[in-house]
């Protein structure tokens, strides 16, 4: 046994000064974020630090005047104005390393640019651009002049481009002519060409230019590269925004699968970035932070650009997926460029450990001091492979739980308050300032290591602002299940040392027999057996239990599909969690159908199985899982007919 592990629960877990700032956020909170706030640079100070007045529509620091770019760049040139922001590399190895000066000056050249387009203040302009420098300099760039950016992933559909571009209503579009993926070449710019047919809004496409001339209309597209040789280099001055002015708009998909439009404001969320990445990635000087999501999603624009860039840090950003070219790329990279610090997807850790171990092992990992998970719950499974494969038994890994909505993360361990998490599969305590809690169908608090829905009693600075032209969805999404209470639509459980362990959507549950299983404990029992990469399980009616089991599942490599092996799944499952488990069905696919984001996308596997519409897809990374799936379906239903033939 360590001799941190001899040391008693309070001293391991509770360290200062993390149980210190978290006591007076809840106990002196008005102190605490006026405390919080002096670490940024104001233009002018705020009259009040919460207005709650018209709740749940809380608005914090009234009055003040900020903006996020002049905390992520001007107020480092003095001290940091040589220390590199921003690497970025692709498929090909192509790279780029920019200083903060560089992307002061480049953001500046953009700001300008967008001006000279007639962008203003308040105004809604798209970016549908893949993983390269441009997309986060056209962020800071908008952000600088007031205006409202809405990043849409560059793997979307026309029709997903248009909802979001007429939902914004905005009046600019910013693109590429194409990107990589796999090798194979993606045309955004002829997708925004069909997109801006049915977008009256649109004013003007800027177009980034790669390699050669895309194909322009000249009524309405501008190329980059022209704009800026015409005009002279301006310094744009930052627009002294109100802290509760928007910043961006990110829309997330809904349970009807109508994706909403989440808004955050330059103040609340620029401070709750700031100081969330300080707390969980203890970010310090000579540290790379490679994040490997895409900005198209809320984890890329907290954690690629405004939290790390708030906090002076060296940021990676990688345009390409895991295993491509190979199932060692990341680590090729993390060992290139020295990564310190290494945030990713339970799916992203599942994909690779279908690999095996070998890929990782062919690369110095050494400087690597913390690893970090997001985006949906990580299975034991997961965790072990990660914490063993990758930190080599040693390094924390903070498994953080947020949303969208929240802005930033919630509950996690916070190495940079000296709290280490040493519990696989546990999120962690509450970030300062988090006032979370579980409590059960009646709204009264669930005993320990019992299973409820977790709720925020108490705003905080990076919530959502509301959902973009539609208050009464906010409401009756966010606050109407429990009163006066932040409902996120998550099961969890707290045990007797108030760690949160997240279970997932508190939706995806089965009833089998009057018995209530969540569909990620039977999807954690399958990942566990060796054959098992990936597994997503859904309910489907039945006449005598209510509902039955039914899971498509992703076999690692060396493992072929078999009525054998379906049997030992179903024998797997029932050992270790109990007979009342049963299947209906289990299909074999190689892969399952997940957001550009690596969730798995429950209501698709659900839509397909029960033979129901599938309605939006415009989130689903390969629509080839789909079909896939039907197929699977189709070769069991055949099967099953066949056998029961006199």
């Amino acid at each position: 046994m360590s001799q941190q592990e001899n040391l008693p629960f309070e001293e391991r877990y509770y360290q200062p000064p993390y149980k210190a700032l978290y006591r007076e956020s809840m106990e002196y909170p008005e102190k605490f974020w006026r405390k919080m706030a002096q670490e940024l640079e104001w233009f002018s100070p705020y009259e009040k630090v919460l207005n709650d007045s018209n709740a749940p529509f809380f608005r914090w620091f009234e009055g003040g005047k900020i903006n996020v770019t002049y905390n992520s760049l001007d107020r480092h040139l003095k001290e940091r104005g040589n220390k590199v922001a921003l690497i970025w590399e692709n498929e090909k190895g192509e790279n780029r390393s920019i200083s903060y000066l560089q992307l002061y000056n480049e953001v500046n050249k953009f700001a300008y640019a967008l001006q000279q387009l007639g962008v203003k203040k308040g105004d809604r302009a798209v970016i549908y651009l893949p993983l390269m420098p441009e997309l986060p300099i056209a962020m800071l760039a908008l952000a600088r002049i007031g205006a409202i950016h809405s990043v849409v992933f560059s793997g979307f559909s026309v029709q997903a481009l248009v909802d979001r571009i007429n939902d914004a209503k905005a009046k600019l579009v910013i693109t590429t002519t194409h990107t990589l993926r796999r090798g194979k070449r993606v045309e955004l710019k002829g997708i925004v060409d069909q997109a801006v047919e049915q977008t009256p809004s649109v004013e003007k496409v800027l177009v980034i230019k790669r390699d050669e001339e895309p194909k322009i209309n000249e009524k309405r597209d501008v190329i980059y590269q022209e704009l800026t040789r015409r005009m002279p280099y301006k310094k744009v001055e930052p627009e002294e925004t109100s802290a509760t002015d928007p910043l961006f708009i990110l829309y997330t998909s809904g349970t009807t699968g109508k994706p909403k439009g989440i808004f955050h404001l330059h103040g609340g969320y620029g401070l709750w970035t700031y100081l969330t990445t300080k707390w969980v990635f203890d970010l310090r000087d000579n540290d790379v932070f490679f994040n490997t999501a895409d900005i198209g999603w809320i984890t890329g624009h907290s954690y690629i650009v405004y939290g790390p860039l708030q906090n002076g840090a060296t940021t990676l950003m990688y345009e390409g997926v895991p295993d491509y070219p190979s199932p060692d790329r990341w680590w090729e990279l993390v060992e290139k460029y020295g990564v310190t610090v290494f945030y990713t997807s339970p799916t992203a850790i599942r994909t690779l450990m279908r690999y095996g171990e070998e890929w990782v092992k062919n690369h110095d990992l050494s400087n690597l001091r913390i690893l970090g998970s997001v985006g949906e719950p990580i299975n034991p499974e997961a965790w072990r492979w990660y914490f063993k494969n990758v930190g080599g038994s040693q390094l924390p890994i903070v498994d953080t739980w947020w949303q969208t909505e929240t802005g930033g993360i919630m509950i996690s361990a916070t190495p940079g308050l000296g709290n280490y998490m040493l519990k696989p599969s546990a999120n962690g305590l509450p970030l300062p300032g988090v006032d979370a809690d579980v409590i059960n169908e009646e709204g009264l608090p669930a005993k320990a290591r019992e299973k409820g829905y977790i709720v925020v009693k108490r705003p905080w600075p990076g919530m959502l602002a509301g959902v973009w032209n539609d208050p009464d969805r906010y409401i009756k999404t966010y606050w109407s299940k429990f009163q006066g209470l932040y409902y996120p639509g998550d099961y969890a459980v707290k045990d007797e040392d108030g760690f949160f362990y997240i279970l997932g959507r508190a939706d995806e549950v089965l009833k089998i027999a009057g018995h209530r299983i969540g569909t990620r404990e039977i999807e954690d029992i399958l990942i566990s057996h060796p054959a098992v990469a990936e597994s997503a399980v859904i309910g489907v009616p039945d006449p005598v239990r209510g509902e039955v089991a039914v899971a498509a599942v992703v076999l690692k490599q060396g493992h072929s599909p078999n009525e054998q092996l379906k049997k030992e799944l179903e024998d797997y499952v029932k050992k270790n969690l109990g007979a009342i488990v049963v299947f209906k069905g289990i299909y074999f696919v190689t892969k399952l159908p997940k957001t550009r984001s690596g969730k798995i996308m429950r209501r698709l596997v659900r839509a397909v199985i029960s033979g129901q519409n599938l309605g939006d897809t415009s989130t689903l990374e390969d629509e080839a899982s789909v079909e896939e799936l039907k197929k699977a379906i189709e070769e069991f239903t055949k099967e099953i007919r066949e056998q029961q033939k006199p």
